[in-house]
């Protein structure tokens, strides 16, 4: 009964218009029934603030006892529509929970004052506080999400929130807080929660041609990768599945296990490519076009990786990663999400302008801008791709 007269931190419990009417209602039939020592409306007095007491009580039961769970799965893409989750139980033995809401934000991680030195408000030129909470809270993306069926006691519901995040890199999710209105509507009773998960957001799929290059060639020969396809070299064995050859049935091991299993091979690659991305602010001094050759890049990079002619990745003048399996390549798009410019250096070379060490000769590919917004990937100095 404690947690009804001193809330814990974070609740809040506000009348709504209806509420604010009613108890101005109240104030006038009390002001009224002692001028008059009116029984009949000192019965009528009583029934209202009874009736406000028990919507109070009411919508502190209809919380006790709920638990919620917040369930955020990566990847999350620029521009496409990403889920959260939220599981929700009831924990009461015999009540349920009705009409309850969630309120949702997803706000970028980047510091708007990052890079600039530490100065305090009183002493600091040029600061403007309330322009960047302003900017900070226009990129925040909002949404509410309603429990619109009864949660039984001890049942469990999941409810998913659908947002777009606007641009890459580290994301925040949380639940801002939970709401409700039960039983009546005149008090909007409110909790806050400390819920969140931190997400990196991939750079946006875009657009582009693929141009022909004389001169590519194979990386190694005919380099086999790890992967199910048509070579000769035995991978794993699998259940049959409609549309499967039968000339892959593998008999002895079906003889063996009591089920039909076909053999899978991996794939031979015909091309390897190695991708180089530099990130020098001299090479890249639009914002927007460097924006541009980062969701190239990344968009370019899968393009490859699926059709298994992914060789190495390198950022910068670090040295090339090679890019085996699915986790390779989801790394570099993690890194790929929050990467910013590179200052120049003291003595004017360009940040990221030595090669990587084991990039892969020449089936090479690097970015450079093409015009004043776009961006094209060279091998040998020949256009492959261009946005």
């Amino acid at each position: 009964m404690w947690a009804l007269v001193w809330p814990r931190g974070g609740e809040r419990i506000v009348p709504t218009v209806s509420g604010v009417i009613l108890i101005a209602l109240c104030f006038g039939l009390g002001t009224a029934a002692y001028n008059s020592s009116s029984n009949i409306l000192f019965i009528t007095l009583s029934l209202l603030l009874a009736c406000l007491i028990l919507s109070g009580v009411l919508s502190w039961l209809n919380l006790r006892g709920v638990a919620w769970r917040l369930e955020v799965k990566p990847p999350l893409r620029t521009g496409q529509v990403a889920s959260a989750g939220l599981a929700l139980r009831n924990g009461k033995k015999f009540l349920p929970t009705y009409g309850l809401w969630f309120e949702w934000v997803a706000r970028p991680m980047a510091d708007p004052m990052a890079g600039a030195k530490a100065e305090s408000t009183v002493t600091g030129k040029g600061i403007d506080v309330r322009a960047i909470l302003k900017k900070a809270e226009a990129e925040a993306v909002r949404g509410n999400v309603t429990l619109r069926e009864r949660l039984e006691a001890q049942g469990e519901v999941q409810l998913d929130w659908s947002f777009a995040p606007a641009r890459r890199g580290r994301l925040r999710v949380e639940l801002a807080g939970v709401g409700s209105l039960f039983p009546f509507g005149f008090l909007r009773k409110y909790v806050g929660t400390e819920l969140r998960a931190d997400v990196i957001v991939w750079p946006a799929a875009v657009e582009y041609r693929r141009l022909a290059v004389n001169g590519a060639r194979r990386i190694g020969g005919s380099e086999q990768r790890t992967r199910v396809g048509s070579g000769g070299d035995l991978l794993a064995l699998r259940r049959y599945a409609d549309g499967d050859s039968h000339r892959l049935i593998h008999w002895k091991a079906s003889a063996r296990t009591q089920q039909l299993l076909v053999r899978q091979f991996m794939a031979e690659s015909s091309q390897g490519y190695a991708v180089w991305l530099r990130t020098d602010a001299e090479l890249w001094p639009r914002a927007e076009q460097f924006e541009m050759l980062v969701s190239f890049a990344a968009t370019l990079v899968e393009d490859l990786f699926r059709a298994g002619q992914l060789h190495s990745l390198a950022l910068d003048g670090e040295p090339a990663v090679a890019v085996r399996h699915g986790r390779d390549l989801e790394t570099w798009l993690d890194r790929l999400a929050v990467v910013e410019f590179k200052a120049a250096t003291a003595d004017g070379e360009r940040g990221g302008g030595t090669a990587p060490t084991g990039g892969g000769g020449r089936n090479m590919l690097v970015f450079a801008p093409d015009g004043t917004h776009g961006a094209a990937a060279y091998i040998d100095g020949q256009r492959a791709a261009v946005t």
